[in-house]
C-alpha cells in the first residue's frame, strides 16, 4: 500500500512522515502535476491526495491527476489548514469505505452468479424430466437423460448447501 500527496507546501514532508507511520504505509511526495503523473506512470497507489489550493489553481492538472490515478481512492485536502491528524482520518475513512464498496461488490457479483447457475440448474432439470416423460423408458438416451436429471438435482442441493443466510450484515 502506497499514497501519493501532491502538494508543494513547505512541511508536506513531515506530514507525511506522521501519516506514514500513523497508516503502515509509503507515502511518495510530488511538487506538482508532472512529478504526479511520472509517479502514476511508474506504480499504483492505493490513493492520491491532491492539495486543494493546486486543484483549484490548475484544475486542468488535477483533472489529468485523477485520470491518471485510475483505481485509486482519490482525496482532495487543504493542507494549509489540515494537519496529519486530519489526512490520517480522511485517509482511513476513504480505504475503510473503499473496503466496504468492495465487499457488498464481491457479494453482489457472487449472488448474481449463484442465481445465474440455480437458473441453469433448474432449465436443465426441468427439460431432462420432461424429456423423461415423453420417451420410452428402456431407450438409451433416457438412461442418459436420467443421469443428466440427477446432475442437475445433486447440483441443486450443493448449491442450496452452500448459500450462504440471506442476514448476513457488513461490520
Amino acid at each position: 500500500m502506497s499514497i501519493l500527496l501532491v502538494t508543494g507546501i513547505e512541511g508536506a514532508r513531515n506530514c507525511a512522515d506522521i501519516v506514514a507511520g500513523q497508516l503502515a504505509t509509503e507515502i511518495l511526495i510530488a511538487q506538482g502535476r508532472k512529478e504526479a503523473l511520472a509517479a502514476l506512470r511508474q506504480r499504483e497507489f492505493t490513493a492520491v491526495v491532491v492539495d486543494e489550493t493546486m486543484a483549484e489553481c490548475d484544475p486542468a492538472a488535477a483533472e489529468a491527476i485523477w485520470e491518471r490515478a485510475g483505481l485509486a481512492i482519490p482525496l482532495q485536502i487543504n493542507f494549509a489548514v489540515s494537519g496529519a491528524a486530519r489526512l490520517t482520518r480522511e485517509l482511513r475513512a476513504a480505504m475503510h469505505r473503499r473496503e466496504r464498496e468492495q465487499t457488498l461488490a464481491h457479494r453482489a457479483a457472487a449472488a448474481a452468479i449463484e442465481s445465474e447457475l440455480k437458473t441453469t440448474v433448474a432449465g436443465l432439470l426441468l427439460h431432462s424430466q420432461l424429456a423423461l416423460s415423453g420417451s420410452e423408458a428402456s431407450s438409451p438416451i433416457a438412461e442418459k437423460l436420467r443421469i443428466v436429471a440427477d446432475l442437475a438435482i445433486n447440483l441443486r442441493r450443493q448449491l442450496s448447501s452452500t448459500t450462504p443466510p440471506a442476514h448476513e450484515t457488513l461490520v
